[in-house]
């Protein structure tokens, strides 16, 4: 869990970081049209830190590292390669812009493009690994079982 925080944290000051270096960096170049640049400051807080934090909060409520620790421990390194990634390229491309130089390298959105399959990669795995989780907790008293689809059995005793 403690990787899970101190990522998060990392991210929400990598996010504040980026958004200082938006503000700066398009005052110095004059800079008032459009660009990446100014998501970088969303999508390292939204991505890296809010989401980190509810899957920080799902770790304590499903204990998701014990159930699945392998899905748990790629889940968290490919979530952390998409966000970087996917951060870094619009970080890269964004600057190009504002400093006038040509963004539309294809090998720039290639990279991009790669760092976006790993986030929803990341997902999956993330899902896959709350699902065993869920399925490994003990069943409360008076709940019904579930069958080997997922799908509720009524009890017996009920009239």
């Amino acid at each position: 869990m403690k990787k899970l925080l101190y990522a998060s944290f990392s991210y929400a000051a990598a996010g504040v970081l980026s958004g200082l270096y938006y503000r700066e960096f398009t005052k110095i170049n004059s800079f008032s049209g459009d660009s990446q640049l100014g998501l970088v400051h969303t999508h390292w807080l939204v991505l890296g830190f809010i989401v980190l934090l509810i899957v920080l909060a799902l770790e304590q409520l499903f204990r998701i590292s014990a159930a699945a620790p392998k899905l748990s421990a790629w889940f968290f390194g490919t979530w952390n390669a998409g966000v970087v990634i996917t951060g870094g390229m619009m970080l890269v491309k964004g600057s190009m812009v504002v400093a006038g130089v040509d963004a539309s390298s294809k090998a720039l959105s290639g990279i991009a493009g790669m760092g976006h399959i790993l986030l929803t990669a990341g997902l999956v795995l993330l899902f896959l690994a709350l699902r065993k989780a869920v399925l490994a907790l003990p069943a409360k008293a008076g709940t019904p079982k579930a069958d080997d689809d997922g799908a509720r059995v009524p009890s017996s005793n009920l009239t």
